[in-house]
């Protein structure tokens, strides 16, 4: 008697190396899939890293010109005319701290948020867990913090040599990886999210580069949680990124503070996103080509 069509497609299974099968379900995310492509993950990594400055007359003073270039406006615009209260920390130091931890978050979201289209040439022609893209292209801006972190340092040790009243709190460094986690994570949890939505909703990505600096204002990036008013502190405590900056800058210069519990609300927050992101990016990676 013929074998049933189940029967064959068992038989012929057993033949491949690799059998590419369609998400059966919400949760199906195969994560095992992308530790098995950790080698491609790590050659996107590293083509992130040099095509991006490659051919450039700078070359990599691109990792720190912006971060100097933003401290020295908001300086002249918050610093001098508009005269907003450092808590008694030179505003260069200030500035230099809160942008260069709201940089990384922005750049995991500007990367992360246009996955789909920007890769749909090679998502149409080559099999791969999809997911490997934009966590290559979060791990891959970590280099280009550390640069950043290096700079800070650098400025730091200088203002304190020369007496500012900067007070770096040395025993909480080993909380600088669990913060750079969290904005890794709910930075790729909104560019997932947002990729996920632009393969139907185009316009949508035109929108990212205002959110993200309008989100930059809700947060105390360039200004101490000092100075919000009692009644708009609600808005400073739901911004799970506000808890973060806040911890960085008190590692670093000493002030503002650590609130644990609000830490706790930005890490439910980041691993709610992410399962969500995660989810959404599983179920439109299926048949995305037929939109984009």
């Amino acid at each position: 008697m013929p074998k049933s069509a189940k029967q064959v497609n068992t038989t012929n299974d057993k033949n491949w190396s690799l059998i590419i099968r369609p998400s059966r379900g919400w949760f199906d995310l195969r994560l095992k899939e992308v530790w098995n492509y950790r080698d491609l993950l790590l050659l996107l990594v590293r083509r992130d890293i040099v095509t991006v400055y490659k051919q450039t007359l700078l070359g990599a003073f691109w990792f720190v010109l912006p971060p100097i270039l933003n401290t020295f406006i908001y300086f002249i615009l918050f610093g001098l005319i508009a005269k907003v209260s450092t808590g008694g920390i030179n505003p260069i130091l200030f500035y230099l701290s809160g942008l260069i931890a709201w940089g990384y978050f922005a750049d995991c979201i500007n990367r992360t948020a246009t996955t789909f289209r920007a890769n749909a040439g090679v998502f149409g022609k080559v099999y791969f867990p999809r997911l490997i893209v934009p966590l290559s292209s979060v791990i891959s801006a970590i280099i280009k913090f550390g640069v950043q972190l290096i700079l800070l340092s650098i400025t730091l040790a200088y203002f304190v040599w020369s007496g500012d009243p900067a007070s770096p709190q040395l025993q909480y460094l080993w909380l600088l990886p669990f913060l750079l986690l969290l904005m890794m994570v709910i930075g790729l949890s909104f560019g997932i999210i947002i990729s996920s939505l632009t393969t139907k909703y185009r316009d949508l990505s035109n929108m990212v580069p205002f959110a993200v600096q309008l989100l930059m204002y809700a947060t105390p990036v360039i200004y101490p949680s000092s100075i919000i008013p009692d009644k708009y502190r609600w808005i400073f405590e739901i911004n799970p990124l506000s808890s973060i900056i806040e911890a960085f800058r008190y590692i670093f210069l000493g002030i503002d503070k650590i609130s644990w519990p609000l830490l706790a609300y930005s890490t439910v927050f980041a691993i709610v996103a992410l399962v969500i992101g995660l989810v959404m990016f599983n179920r439109t990676e299926k048949d995305f080509m037929d939109t984009v």
